[in-house]
């Protein structure tokens, strides 16, 4: 694909998902990190099934700091595993100890937290301060590389690649129509093709290939 038709592809995307936002449920910084963080291989549905009760007995950082692993586990269990519950409680703790109890809103400090890695960080800088950071998931991934937007065999290239190519200011917003489209159209195992509107433009349309 040409840069100019990927510029097309860009555009044609921002027109499909003029809406397209995170679907996570979140009213500040911390309950955007405890959703992102319980996020990972659950869907955003089950997660927002769950982070009310949660939100409503530990309603900031400092609070879940003093959470046990068997106190919220049994609330998230349903969002996979243990393991994010104690992940959780310790980003917590750092939070508290650390950053004064609020989130902090830089990649390094995000990063250095228990469960977090550089999507995660993206997902919050973005969503819960609005400072542009493209995240690269399973969706975005897919989907970047099927269209023909970029051509990389890892999350790093194609964060790379798109971030290169996609407006600073735009950056956050494209990750959501990716995601998108993801979900509704660009299908892991069957893309609904024929409904698409990048289907004239998108490689993997065009040869068949997915």
């Amino acid at each position: 694909m040409t840069k100019a038709k990927k510029e097309e592809a860009l555009q044609k995307l921002e027109e499909m998902y003029p809406e397209a936002k995170a679907e996570l449920v979140f009213s500040n910084p911390y309950e955007m990190l405890v959703a992102t963080m319980l996020s990972a291989q659950c869907t955003d549905k089950q997660v927002n099934k769950v982070t009310s009760a949660v939100f409503e007995r530990w309603p900031d950082a400092n609070a879940m700091a003093g959470a046990t692993e068997e106190e919220l586990y049994p609330l998230v269990k349903s969002c996979g595993f243990k393991s994010k519950a104690g992940n959780i409680i310790a980003a917590c703790r750092i939070i508290r100890d650390e950053h004064d109890g609020r989130v902090p809103d830089s990649m390094e400090a995000l990063t250095a937290l228990p469960g977090f890695g550089r999507k995660t960080a993206n997902v919050v800088l973005y969503n819960a301060f609005g400072i542009p950071a493209f995240a690269v998931d399973t969706h975005v991934f897919r989907v970047s590389n099927r269209i023909g937007l970029c051509k990389a065999d890892t999350v790093e290239e194609t964060e790379r690649q798109m971030t290169k190519l996609i407006r600073r200011e735009k950056w956050g917003n494209a990750h959501h129509w990716l995601i998108w489209h993801g979900r509704r159209l660009c299908k892991a195992q069957r893309p609904l093709c024929e409904t698409c509107g990048l289907k004239d433009l998108c490689d993997a349309a065009k040869t068949g290939r997915f």
